[in-house]
């Protein structure tokens, strides 16, 4: 039986995006973040109802302030009590999920599409994705761009501008482009 390329996708592998159901599918979640940003006047209850319809978890207490993207929104969980600022981008290809008491500012860009540095295979349309995992009480400062397949562990600070190219372990500080150790 041959995998759907929405199965491909989740399972991490080369996928066409173009694919009609992968294409409805952001139809809808389009239709969702309409609704979503649109809210931005109201109470937070509100947000968190309309984050439930669409993302795979979230936690009590969470906020995510419109306006947000993403491509699917499925692909996302959310911890307890996490805060993400104004203007998140996440391209949800693959599964993000971001731990209990995290704090991501405006502007931040977590990223798990990826697409093949072959320029042959680039034109095939193909794409993958590599999941990226934020643990618990994780600062992200405004404007970081996170790539596929990073993790960062608890209790990391992500420096405002900076892009995480590789996973950062627990407790540690990172900052510049790309992203590096800094003690202290």
């Amino acid at each position: 039986m041959r995998m759907s390329e929405r199965h491909k996708m989740l399972e991490g592998q080369p996928y066409h995006a173009s694919d009609p159901e992968l294409v409805a599918e952001q139809a809808v979640t389009a239709a969702w973040l309409a609704r979503y940003n649109a809210a931005l006047g109201q109470p937070v209850s509100v947000w968190r109802t309309l984050l439930a319809e669409r993302l795979a978890g979230v936690g009590e207490g969470s906020i995510v302030r419109p306006p947000f993207h993403c491509d699917y929104g499925w692909n996302i969980r959310l911890g307890n009590r996490v805060f993400v600022n104004f203007s998140c981008v996440i391209l949800d290809v693959a599964q993000v999920t971001i731990g209990d008491d995290t704090r991501i500012g405006p502007a931040v860009q977590i990223y798990t599409a990826e697409h093949p540095l072959d320029p042959a295979v680039r034109r095939s349309g193909l794409e993958s994705g590599r999941q990226v995992r934020i643990g618990s009480n994780v600062w992200i400062g405004g404007g970081a761009i996170i790539l596929p397949g990073v993790t960062i562990g608890d209790d990391a600070v992500v420096g405002a501008g900076s892009v995480v190219t590789h996973d950062v372990p627990a407790g540690a500080r990172v900052a510049g482009n790309p992203a590096r150790l800094h003690e202290g």
